[in-house]
């Protein structure tokens, strides 16, 4: 009797959802068996994974997915046709079938009841529009970096996620290795005295892109790829993956696409000394006019909190004198500086100096009972899932994503500008700077909105 009253792990979330939106906070029972403890897993007890964009990125963490023995990809979207074979081909190689479907429209995908999570790593311009389909229909999802376009897109996913209780991933993935996370409990554990200074560096965007004008290929449905974006006549470098990350209608540039990664770094190291009001102020470089690409080549941006804290923010190159203090040559890092010392991180390694050390002894401390440890992942798919099931949150969850998302947003609204901007946290928008505040909404293509 006990059995047949038995819900499975998809049964008890619609049921849930359907019930009362937002309610499924608690964890479930789900036994040894259906988890691979006992042999393999009860098909019934998979996650099963719709990835909406198979591109280079998006192939490469749905292969994470593939690897999961409690998870099962089995449907694939992509608006290229020959990428969108290829995603499918993986999926059946991995799986030496050819059981997974194929889908040109998202909303297809997103529709199918028995889809659990939904995996986005479409374009930038495409990933709110997608999410919110998804948290609607009750999926849980991991979301490639960065989130929208504007905070107006960053806001209404955020709701929707706690409206419908959507288990959120970001792919800000240096938060599931073990290097980052310590850094940071090296900062929070005061271990470099008190924090006064943040250096954050990211690889720069690019220039070029002719614009003259091309038909689209009949492999693509350039319609739909524009989707919210301004309609502009094809040219094959705006829809190329070499080009479109630079081009402002579709992305924010380097700035947000790959300046994230550092930026959520800074954030979950300096904790609540960086959730208070700040100042900010920069300058950008900018490419040719004459390319289609139109993002910031280049940045420095200086976020100074009222807690005290200045945050230096900056594109490759960044300073020689960065370069000599942390003795790192790559093209990304987060570096913490207190009154006893400095950590830095990068995705080469990490090293930290206190006093005279060239090595310093923080590199080899084992922690004590009273001292904060953070959250700890060792794979950002595998948490993800493990949070499907126990409706935890993920180790990069909504409201933490956004406020990434805020500083890339608010950086390249003060290099537009050149203005130096107050940002007011708690309201979510500049202070006195109606210019300013207009940036932080982006106008939407019709029949496409929020």
């Amino acid at each position: 009797m006990a059995e047949q009253m038995r819900l499975s792990r998809r049964g008890f979330l619609r049921r849930a959802t359907g019930v009362t939106l937002g309610a499924v906070a608690f964890p479930y029972v789900v036994r040894p068996s259906a988890l691979g403890k006992a042999g393999t897993v009860a098909p019934s007890e998979r996650i099963t994974v719709g990835t909406v964009g198979v591109g280079p990125q998006g192939t490469y963490v749905m292969r994470n997915f593939l690897s999961q023995d409690d998870c099962r990809v089995v449907a694939v979207c992509d608006l290229k046709k020959p990428v969108l074979e290829a995603g499918r081909n993986t999926v059946n190689g991995y799986y030496k079938n050819s059981d997974c479907a194929a889908y040109a429209d998202y909303r297809e995908l997103i529709a199918r009841p028995d889809i659990d999570v939904v995996h986005i790593a479409t374009c930038d311009h495409w990933h709110v529009l997608v999410a919110l389909e998804a948290a609607r229909a009750g999926k849980d999802m991991y979301l490639e970096k960065p989130m929208g376009l504007s905070l107006a897109e960053d806001q209404a996913l955020r709701e929707a996620c706690h409206r419908f209780g959507t288990i959120f991933q970001f792919g800000t993935q240096q938060r599931s290795e073990r290097n980052f996370r310590f850094a940071c409990e090296l900062v929070r554990n005061g271990r470099i005295g008190k924090l006064h200074t943040i250096n954050v560096w990211s690889p720069g965007s690019s220039s070029g892109g002719p614009r003259k004008p091309a038909p689209a290929p009949d492999w693509v449905d350039y319609d739909m790829w524009l989707g919210p974006a301004p309609y502009h006549p094809h040219t094959p470098d705006r829809t190329s993956n070499q080009w479109w990350w630079f081009v402002s209608d579709y992305a924010l540039g380097f700035i947000a696409g790959w300046g994230v990664h550092p930026l959520d770094i800074a954030l979950w190291g300096g904790g609540d000394e960086l959730a208070g009001p700040l100042e900010i102020e920069g300058k950008g470089v900018w490419p040719d006019p004459e390319g289609v690409c139109d993002t910031a080549m280049n940045w420095d941006v200086t976020c100074r909190y009222d807690s005290g804290i200045r945050m230096n923010y900056t594109g490759t190159p960044y300073p020689d004198e960065w370069k000599q203090r942390y003795g790192r040559t790559s093209d990304h890092g987060t570096a913490f500086e207190g009154t006893d010392g400095w950590v830095h991180v990068d995705r080469s390694g990490i090293n930290a100096h206190v006093g005279a050390n060239n090595h310093s002894p923080l590199l080899d401390i084992e922690w004590g009972a009273n001292d904060l440890r953070l959250y700890e992942s060792n794979n950002h798919a595998r948490n993800l899932l493990d949070c499907v099931k126990t409706r935890k949150e993920a180790i990069c969850p909504i409201n933490a994503s956004v406020q990434a998302d805020i500083l890339c947003h608010i950086s390249d609204i003060a290099i537009r500008l050149e203005q130096k901007l107050r940002w007011d946290p708690a309201r979510e928008q500049f202070v006195d700077n109606d210019a300013a505040n207009r940036r932080l909404v982006r106008a939407m293509r019709s029949p496409w909105r929020l």
